[in-house]
């Protein structure tokens, strides 16, 4: 059978190549067309666009881009005509996805949406599109299932996180053997997780760096993504207590002692590699100014929002300066607090529904196809 994965972002493109892998399990004839990134494309199938041509993040950078983004759809949805396959996959990603799938379902071809986006944070209107346009859903995310199904009357499979799967299906790295082959020395790992994007390296990496004198005992690793060039995070490597490793976040993680992430998936990867953590958050004032005025939640990572309570600390635009950064990262280093963090790690992990996201996802989509 024939599958089209869209998938916009980093995350998208680490939970599709698993996906994409149980597929190839369960349909020995599957072929594959997609839109993602480095890691669907080292599985197999056929690469249409890579992610980080697709991504734009706030108000106002759509705004600037907007001419690049309609012609992205257009191209999509003839693309896809020419390939017509069995099933759309979309993977997140929603401002793309949702205009793709309505015009698919238009066109008749099944849709099946794994992963949902965050409506229950905001857009919430959104629910009558989906229940419109997608065939099925598959959520991650525990409280999901309820608010879709309790709140909407829109039948969704609860599938786990795909993201314990990742984690656990690892090669193990010996902390020793990564500090010599990256030419680190014997100190902690401070790991520091600016993000995907361009703009999210430039404005949060430099206040994250700014805390580094202050811990001499310890060494900060910077997790290059791999859809940057080394250029982005040269001018943040001055310091020699600065160290840059790219594509390589889930091997420095389970080296790591402590780190200050970005929000986003990145949050809940690192409270699953039990590295407690500091979440920071800044975007611009204009994006900002208008996302507080339209999100409620309570929190901004996923570690809290699963969790339902304050896991984690989240500096967020004002309060992400030197001076917080400092007091927080003292406090996750060692001590009462540390350890309280580690607790709190092990029960949301029991909350994710544990292994298998992947293959159950792929059991549904295949059966479907079938019926």
């Amino acid at each position: 059978m024939k599958y089209y994965i869209i998938a916009g972002e980093a995350s998208g493109d680490l939970h599709g190549s698993n996906l994409m892998k149980a597929l190839y399990k369960e349909d020995a004839n599957a072929e594959i067309r997609f839109w993602g990134g480095d890691l669907m494309e080292n599985v197999g199938g056929t690469l249409v666009k890579h992610y980080r041509d697709l991504a734009f993040m706030g108000f106002i950078e759509v705004l600037f881009n907007l001419k690049t983004i309609l012609n992205n759809i257009k191209f999509c949805k003839k693309d896809i005509e020419e390939f017509n396959p069995d099933a759309i996959i979309f993977i997140d990603y929603p401002g793309f996805n949702m205009r793709i799938a309505s015009w698919a379902k238009q066109k008749g071809i099944p849709t099946h949406y794994y992963i949902s986006p965050q409506i229950w944070a905001w857009k919430e209107n959104r629910i009558k599109a989906i229940k419109r346009d997608f065939d099925y859903m598959y959520v991650i995310l525990p409280f999901e299932k309820d608010f879709y199904e309790n709140k909407h009357n829109y039948a969704v499979d609860f599938v786990g996180h795909p993201l314990i799967d990742a984690i656990e299906n690892r090669k193990t790295v010996n902390a020793d053997d990564f500090k010599k082959e990256h030419k680190l020395d014997e100190k902690p790992i401070i790991a520091l997780l600016p993000g995907s994007r361009k703009q999210e390296i430039n404005t949060k990496l430099k206040i994250m760096i700014s805390a580094v004198n202050d811990f001499p005992d310890y060494q900060f690793v910077i997790a290059g993504a791999p859809s940057q060039d080394y250029e982005i995070y040269e001018p943040y490597l001055q310091n020699k207590n600065v160290h840059f490793i790219s594509n390589k976040t889930y091997d420095l993680l389970s080296v790591s002692h402590a780190a200050l992430v970005t929000s986003g998936t990145a949050t809940l990867e690192t409270a699953l590699f039990k590295v407690p953590e500091v979440v920071c958050y800044k975007g611009s004032w204009i994006s900002y100014q208008i996302a507080k005025r339209i999100i409620t939640l309570k929190y901004i990572s996923l570690v809290n929002l699963i969790m339902d309570k304050e896991v984690v600390k989240e500096l967020i635009q004002g309060e992400l300066n030197t001076k917080n950064l400092k007091l927080e990262l003292n406090k996750i280093l060692e001590g009462k607090h540390r350890e309280t963090m580690l607790e709190n790690f092990d029960l949301l992990e029991e909350k994710l529904g544990g292994i298998g996201a992947s293959e159950k996802t792929a059991q549904l989509i295949v059966s479907r196809i079938k019926k």
